[in-house]
């Protein structure tokens, strides 16, 4: 029994869109292909994958259990993929990787002059960008390999895996704002100061906390806004160590600071090079 990955990769889509027609839309495909190919795959399979009694198709308990199984075949497929190309003759021209400011290592440099004596004649270019939108730009090809802080999910397309450094996010205010001089800080205080909150261009998060909130999608011009007093803010604790530490004091509150995962991403449908792969898998190694 056979299953093309592209059937099973409809298949993820729609279950992770929740609908034939939204997934087809995404891969540019008519509606009837993705639904063929589904039928086509419960049949190999001997299991109904989707109820299609209601209105938008839901995973069946059957469904369930296959999706996992599914995920692992793409993921098999996308590892066996990048040795593929290690192994192949020919050169990216360009690699773009972009980078979340919770990322900080000490290897890194290490890492980058190594990638660079490797890969002389290779251009990379290098972006910021936080959450959602690390993700978005590797999505779409404009980034081919992206390092974030964990998200909660993230599209069947988009491959991930966790690198084994983790960053620290604190609380911070300026050294002459009016908590600094608050022995004992509490969560109910924090709500009547102004937030200075990170936000960015496809996460609505600001309007998801009520109050005073003044928001940006860089971690640095948060920085500075807490530098200069207007409220308090979550940053990097490297950052604010690296770029602030005579000027910024660290809130001590329950439960912080908070240790952070963070991810390494690229696209499964765009796949990496080869020098991207080696980046990668030198990114995730111990």
């Amino acid at each position: 029994m056979a299953h093309s990955l592209e059937s099973l990769f409809m298949f993820v889509e729609a279950a992770a869109l929740g609908s034939f027609s939204a997934a087809a839309r995404k891969l540019n495909k008519q509606q009837s292909t993705v639904s063929e190919a589904i039928a086509n795959l419960e049949i190999d399979l001997g299991v109904t994958l989707f109820d299609r009694r209601t209105r938008r198709p839901t995973l069946t308990k059957h469904g369930k259990a296959m999706l996992i199984q599914a995920q692992q075949v793409l993921d098999a497929s996308d590892r066996l993929s990048r040795s593929a190309h290690r192994l192949a003759d020919g050169l990216e021209p360009t690699l773009t990787l972009v980078l979340s400011d919770t990322y900080q290592s000490n290897r890194f440099e290490s890492v980058l002059t190594e990638f660079e004596q490797r890969y002389p004649e290779l251009e990379l270019e290098c972006m910021i960008a936080e959450h959602s939108d690390v993700v978005a730009l590797v999505q779409e090809g404009r980034a081919q390999l992206g390092l974030v802080g964990a998200q909660a999910d993230y599209p069947p397309d988009v491959g991930f895996e966790p690198i084994s450094e983790r960053s620290e996010i604190g609380l911070y205010v300026s050294k002459n704002h009016p908590l600094a001089a608050v022995a004992h800080v509490t969560t109910e205080m924090l709500r009547d100061i102004r937030e200075l909150r990170l936000n960015t261009y496809l996460d609505d998060i600001v309007e998801r906390r009520r109050g005073l909130c003044w928001s940006s999608s860089s971690y640095l011009l948060l920085l500075e806004m807490t530098e200069l007093g207007f409220g308090w803010a979550e940053l990097p604790r490297w950052l604010a160590h690296r770029f602030a530490a005579d000027n910024l004091l660290e809130l001590k509150v329950r439960g912080w600071p908070k240790t952070l995962q963070v991810d390494a991403v690229w696209s499964r449908r765009h796949g990496l090079g080869q020098a991207g792969g080696w980046l990668l898998d030198t990114l995730l190694a111990p």
